[in-house]
């Protein structure tokens, strides 16, 4: 006997689920297409020569291999895959059709993504992405307008306890040439750093060891980030109950910090100026209270190489978001410079944090159709089918019994979906014209006449 299970990481949906998932995507493309951003779709496969090398080498171990079919199939070999996310396929796009995009490109895209990582809470196998991207542009006024509107979506949705965790690639390689890390080893230590967060100190000496990192440059490193630990904790202290002082004294020390601790490398500085121009421009935004610079953010992806964001809410092992500037990913296709930047919302830990907080509008989970239309008997199929087709071309969302049972259990399946109204066609009804109409809600029936129905049924259902 077959499972009836779906593949580990991966879920069939349900209506409630997927009218969720629709709520979330709806609000989210509303803000994204208020911003001008436009609608991009891409093939769930691509070439696999087209995703691998771009996402680093733990990304590489993640993505789903498609073996070639036919009489290839027996070599195992791949020669596509499933897309790993939506920013590498906008890169091939942005690639093939240069010159019929506009000079900066305002894209949106929410589609599937799969990726063979391990299940865990609001991490899956196979999910959405709600990307939006703008290409052609090195100016800061980017990452400050998808910061935006990011955070306008999730405040949309109903969150109201997010941060907006603000790092930049360069300041990260400034610092690690400071703490002494070997220009070979830099990757690897980024991925190692990615999950300070997560796993703590202990669990990141590890992992750099692992990596070849010295105990000597390891403990410099973390030493840094430990010290600005103290200094968030005496930004709360120092600064009271105004968040936006707070946010921004906090930042302004934690830059300090790093010019001094990494500002012999020109990289850093520049990364640095770069992240203080942000500040700059999120200031004059409604969310600058949200903004937190956090120089242990280093975003596993290898293809970022300049600011890097992500957005975190409480009591969620991961980020609801993240993003940044991948100026050189366009060019591993073209061979041309074109500027990028990006940040893609997790639609399925967004539903997660929301069915556990009960955020959704109660109405959305259940949301049965306006009035059920009953079959009396086989004689009456056709009036029946056709009053329905009549409620639905007056805008009422209609079910149609298939088929003629006794009352008793037409009625108990109008009840059970928790539809409001039920119609019944009997043959003295009929006869005369008209029809009965039960409202589930009180037990009360009425007759009315057939012209009149779909204003009664209106007035019922609201």
């Amino acid at each position: 006997m077959s499972k009836t299970q779906p593949p580990r990481g991966m879920r069939d949906f349900l209506p409630a689920d997927v009218r969720r998932r629709e709520y979330v995507i709806g609000v989210i493309k509303e803000v994204y297409e208020r911003y001008g951003f436009e609608p991009l779709e891409t093939p769930a496969a691509e070439n696999i020569e087209t995703l691998l090398g771009k996402y680093g080498e733990e990304g590489n171990q993640l993505i789903y291999k498609i073996l070639k079919r036919g009489v290839h199939e027996s070599s195992g070999e791949a020669d596509l895959a499933l897309r790993y996310d939506l920013t590498v396929p906008l890169a091939r796009v942005v690639a093939e059709y240069r010159d019929k995009l506009p000079k900066f490109f305002k894209r949106y895209q929410i589609q599937p993504v799969w990726r063979a990582d391990r299940p865990a809470r609001g991490r899956f196998r196979e999910f959405y992405q709600c990307d939006v991207d703008v290409i052609g542009s090195r100016s800061m006024v980017v990452e400050t307008e998808l910061i935006a509107a990011a955070s306008e979506a999730l405040k949309k949705l109903g969150f109201s306890d997010f941060v907006v965790r603000l790092n930049h690639r360069k300041a990260l390689t400034g610092l690690l040439a400071r703490a002494g890390v070997p220009l070979e080893h830099h990757e690897a230590t980024l991925v190692a750093l990615d999950k300070l967060d997560k796993g703590g100190r202990e669990g990141v000496e590890k992992a750099l060891a692992e990596r070849g990192i010295t105990e000597g440059v390891g403990k410099r490193l973390l030493d840094f980030f430990s010290e600005l630990a103290s200094l968030e904790h005496a930004a709360d202290i120092a600064v009271g109950d105004d968040l936006v002082a707070k946010r921004q004294g906090l930042n302004s020390a934690i830059l300090g910090r790093l010019v001094e601790f990494g500002g012999t490398n020109e990289k850093g500085a520049k990364g640095v100026d770069e992240l203080r121009s942000i500040l700059e421009y999120v200031g004059a935004s409604a969310i600058a209270e949200r903004i937190t610079i956090d120089p242990s953010l280093a975003r596993g992806l290898s293809y970022y190489t300049g600011a890097i964001i992500e957005i975190n809410v409480k009591d969620l092992a991961g980020s609801l978001g993240g993003g940044g500037r991948y100026d050189d990913l366009i060019g591993m296709f073209s061979g041309q410079d074109v500027p990028a930047c990006g940040f893609s919302l997790g639609v399925e830990r967004i539903i997660v944090v929301m069915t556990e907080r009960e955020m959704f509008p109660p109405q959305l989970v259940s949301s049965p159709p306006d009035v059920m239309v009953t079959l009396w008997n086989e004689d009456s199929i056709s009036d029946s089918v056709a009053l329905a087709h009549a409620l639905r071309a007056s805008g009422l969302r209609v079910d149609l019994y298939p088929e003629a049972d006794k009352l008793g259990k037409q009625f108990k399946y109008a009840s059970e979906r928790g539809i409001p109204a039920v119609v019944v066609l009997g043959d003295e009804e009929r006869a005369r014209g008209e029809v009965a109409i039960k409202d589930m809600r009180t037990g009360k029936q009425r007759t009315v006449k057939r012209n009149a129905v779909a204003s009664s049924i209106h007035t019922v259902s609201n």
